[in-house]
């Protein structure tokens, strides 16, 4: 049996704009999308604390260490700047893959600079 599960978590982001005219996915700062181990178009899941809202995109690499975290699309109408997300990548999994599972967690200071990585 194929189990999916967490793969990468980017905790308590900051989003720092939005672009409703876009064709669509959240813009991450590229020094987090490679700490979080993730790719540019890769789904992820995008948990708004602020208003409760979930929702799945795509991820577009922004500018090294720009802290951008950009909601594009769609999507610009389901936050605003100074919100605060969770960003949520998943991967299947087979039982020998398990026997050795983590997940990839990244947290981010209020500016979206990586202060913590580790395994989970």
């Amino acid at each position: 049996m194929l189990r999916t599960m967490l793969k990468s978590k980017i905790c308590y982001a900051t989003v720092t704009e939005m672009k409703l005219y876009y064709k669509g996915s959240i813009t991450i700062d590229e020094a987090i999308i490679e700490a979080a181990v993730l790719l540019p178009g890769e789904k992820v899941e995008v948990l708004n604390l602020n208003n409760g809202i979930r929702f799945e995109t795509y991820v577009i690499k922004g500018a090294r260490d720009s802290g951008v975290i950009c909601l594009n699309g769609p999507a610009a109408r389901l936050g605003v700047k100074g919100d605060k997300v969770v960003i949520l990548s998943y991967g299947i999994y087979t039982p020998e893959e398990l026997k050795n599972y983590s997940a990839d967690v990244v947290e981010v200071d209020e500016s979206n600079k990586i202060t913590n990585t580790y395994l989970a």
